[in-house]
């Protein structure tokens, strides 16, 4: 998408402060603690012609290694097994059920958000080794809500974040569990019931792209967004700092399940992998380290570059949204000047 269709749609511009940090491609290295070595890529889902062997070497490295998405999906299997209400007792609200489901998800924030912070950030366990940026999370800063990012960062993820989440969360098990949604078990299908979970990452990444245009969009990036890219330099607290009525919209995602045939096991992966692939791709790491070897990946240079040139790579690499509509950033040199322009 070019710079004038940007501007015909209302796309805000970046503040001073963004501006600033649109440095030119040339002095990246100063930019950048780290970044990685090779352009980055979307999933093969999308290529032409289509390759099985990535196709499956894709899915085998999200599903079956250490990853955010069988992170998140072995969380979500243990949570439906010890930590979630049973499919009958979700037939009428009731403050027990409604409470618990609050709580675990609390807990859960915490411990994850609050876990990688202390890992990376209050101990600095992994120092600046595949750490993007290499600036420390702001302090004494008017920007931010308490003059601190952190508290700020945790302020909006737990009062908000946590809240919708739950709020969904309770809604579509009830009404599941009412007829107002399909179900369908792994007795109904198990094809079905597999494909399904590997359809939602794809299915967010497309809500994802089109909800966060919008949000570009300058009086709703004024009103709303701007407070999530005051985050410019990004943390694990960070990646559910939002305004309320962005983290709202940002988990409509699961409304997709009033129309869709699913289980309350997907309802729930679905929300774990919309807070938790947020919370741990803004780590601020590639990966974590384990005895000096890249064990579990971690961050998303795809969004990190979007905190911090703001007008590029608005999707996910799931599905190559940012490629059709011109925006785009792989973080090389190229890229940066197709985009931005040659700067001087």
């Amino acid at each position: 998408m070019s710079a004038n269709t940007q501007k015909t749609m209302g796309v805000n511009s970046p503040t001073q402060e963004e501006r600033k940090s649109e440095q030119p491609q040339r002095k990246r290295r100063k930019i950048w603690n780290y970044q990685p070595d090779k352009p980055l890529e979307y999933s093969p889902f999308f290529n032409w012609p289509p390759s099985f062997k990535k196709i499956s070497d894709f899915i085998g490295a999200s599903y079956f290694s250490l990853s955010i998405k069988m992170f998140v999906l072995g969380l979500a299997l243990l949570s439906i097994a010890f930590l979630a209400p049973s499919y009958e007792t979700t037939h009428s609200f009731a403050a027990s059920w409604v409470s618990g489901i609050f709580i675990r998800n609390l807990a859960l924030m915490m411990v994850i958000a609050g876990g990688l912070h202390l890992y990376f950030y209050t101990f600095a366990k992994q120092g600046l080794q595949l750490k993007f940026d290499a600036r420390s999370m702001a302090k004494d800063s008017g920007a931010f809500k308490f003059r601190n990012q952190v508290w700020d960062n945790m302020y909006y993820s737990l009062v908000y974040g946590v809240s919708f989440w739950t709020f969904l969360e309770v809604l579509l098990l009830w009404s599941l569990k009412n007829g107002y949604m399909p179900l369908s078990t792994w007795s109904d299908g198990p094809v079905w019931f597999v494909l399904a979970i590997l359809l939602i990452p794809l299915w967010h990444s497309f809500h994802f792209y089109w909800v966060h245009r919008l949000l570009h969009w300058e009086p709703l990036y004024k009103m709303v967004h701007s407070l999530h890219h005051k985050n410019v330099n990004v943390g694990p607290w960070s990646g559910m700092s939002m305004h309320p009525i962005e983290s709202f919209f940002y988990l409509t995602s699961v409304l997709i399940h009033f129309a869709v045939p699913t289980s309350p096991l997907h309802i729930v992966y679905h929300l774990m992998f919309l807070i938790f692939n947020a919370v741990i791709s803004h780590s601020g790491f590639e990966a974590l380290l384990v005895k000096n070897k890249s064990t579990v990946k971690m961050g998303r240079f795809y969004h990190q570059l979007h905190h911090k040139f703001f007008s590029c790579n608005y999707g996910t690499a799931e599905m190559p949204w940012d490629a059709w509509f011109g925006s785009f950033h792989d973080g090389t040199q190229e890229a940066h000047e197709r985009i931005f322009g040659k700067r001087k």
